[in-house]
């Protein structure tokens, strides 16, 4: 009697990894075949509302390292990575009509257009299996003790509410899949963008995030000064640079929990280890933010009803983004986003405050230009952030400006990152016309 043999397609996203990897776990033990997807989107690369793009040169050229990572890992357990290019939706409606794909899976994603593109696969093929695992976050929503529309305002009541909750140790690396059959080859799309870039500033790929997170805990031991390193603005050992992997699902933030438990219990316990914990609640923090507030983390007031007066000055958000403004620091720090897509998290505040407050313009603009810049991008954390400091998000203080003196003072007191970046000021003049698009004349 001929039975039907049930193929699969593992939609990755977020979650280019093997290890921790729940819903690839579920769906290979589901299925005779699968087929392991990933969709590169043409719209990524085009310029949005806000003059800047989804995806610039840095961020594609470590995404293209990650994939040809995971490609590698799933070859040695018997798969390949299947890489299409189009509009997510069509494209895997495609392969699921073309291949007679019965069940699809994915680790949940708290961004809106991702949440809605998954509601518009279920709307399309009602007979397919579904499997969503959460593969983002530390915590499941049942584990959380109020409903994810609870969430409370700002950070410090969230913390305490969940800091006693026992995080699920990482589920182990898949170490066999099923192969994809006869119904599609894995092969990688012939049209896909070309990276001019080679993101020296961090290989991509799950292979080199582990090796960081080793690195980071266990063979340099730097994670015990962390909270005295970490508002360094340059270098790579001041902080512990695991965002950019975390953000694309390199290393999933359990696998990073669980070996700082482990240090914590072999080597010592002290309040660096605790505040790299800390800072891994602000990113479930804003986690379960952009999941509870939707649409309105891209809203110009936020989560508040007040609109704050802001303007566009095209003039003054060009030399902001091109590290052209009155003040050196923010100089400094824009051009080392330009040339490596990476920023120092006391650095990203201080631009930011500076956007805000000294250059009076929309934030949406500056969250943007970090989406398309940062290898690291994570849209919760960055627009949550971006939020914050506008004073429209989870601050409960609200409006945060800094002194970019005092803080040049501080965090760059003999001037070696302005010097190493070419911060200085070429003009203290900010515009070069008045509002009403009169020259301003230089005597």
């Amino acid at each position: 009697m001929h039975t039907h043999t049930p193929l699969g397609i593992h939609w990755f996203n977020h979650d280019l990894r093997l290890d921790d990897n729940l819903a690839l776990r579920e769906i290979a033990g589901k299925v005779s075949h699968l087929l392991c997807v990933y969709v590169v989107d043409p719209r990524w690369f085009k310029s949005g509302h806000y003059q800047s793009a989804h995806m610039g040169q840095h961020r594609w050229a470590f995404l293209l390292q990650s994939l040809k990572d995971l490609d590698q890992q799933l070859k040695q357990v018997g798969n390949g990575l299947h890489v299409v290019y189009g509009e997510p939706v069509e494209q895997l409606s495609k392969l699921i009509s073309e291949s007679g794909a019965s069940v699809l899976s994915t680790n949940s994603h708290s961004g809106v257009y991702e949440r809605q593109q998954w509601q518009r696969l279920k709307r399309r093929f009602a007979g397919v299996i579904y499997i969503e695992r959460p593969g983002h976050c530390l915590f499941d929503s049942s584990q959380l003790p109020f409903a994810s529309d609870q969430l409370p305002d700002s950070f410090t009541p969230f913390r305490k509410q969940v800091e006693s909750i026992k995080v699920d140790h990482p589920s182990k690396a898949i170490e066999y899949l099923p192969t994809c059959g006869e119904h599609v080859m894995p092969s990688w799309a012939a049209q896909l963008p070309t990276s001019t870039s080679h993101c020296d500033f961090a290989q991509g790929g799950a292979t080199a995030a582990k090796q960081q997170l080793a690195y980071y805990l266990f063979e340099s031991d730097l994670i015990q000064n962390y909270k005295h390193t970490r508002n360094g603005l340059d270098g790579w050992d001041f902080s512990s640079k695991l965002s950019a992997w975390l953000a694309n699902g390199s290393l999933s933030v359990r696998q990073v929990y669980a070996q700082i438990k482990r240090y914590e219990a072999q080597r010592t316990s002290n309040e660096s280890t605790y505040w790299l914990v800390f800072e891994l609640l602000w990113r479930e923090y804003f986690y379960w933010y952009a999941l509870k507030h939707q649409h309105k983390l891209f809203r110009i007031q936020g989560v508040k009803s007040k609109k704050p007066l802001t303007s566009f000055w095209p003039q003054r958000f060009a030399k902001w983004c091109a590290g052209n403004t009155p003040y050196p620091i923010v100089n400094a720090c824009m051009k080392q986003l330009n040339q490596t897509g990476y920023m120092s998290n006391r650095g990203r505040q201080l631009v930011a405050s500076c956007l805000v407050h000294e250059l009076e313009m929309d934030w949406r603009y500056g969250a943007a230009y970090f989406e398309q810049q940062l290898i690291d991008f994570d849209v919760a954390s960055n627009y949550g952030n971006w939020q914050y400091l506008a004073g429209v998000g989870a601050d409960p203080r609200g409006h945060r400006r800094f002194d970019l003196e005092k803080q040049a003072r501080t965090y760059d007191p003999d001037g070696h990152f302005v010097s190493r970046w070419s911060g200085e000021v070429s003009s203290k003049q900010l515009d070069d016309v008045d509002p009403s698009d009169w020259p301003i004349f230089r005597h």
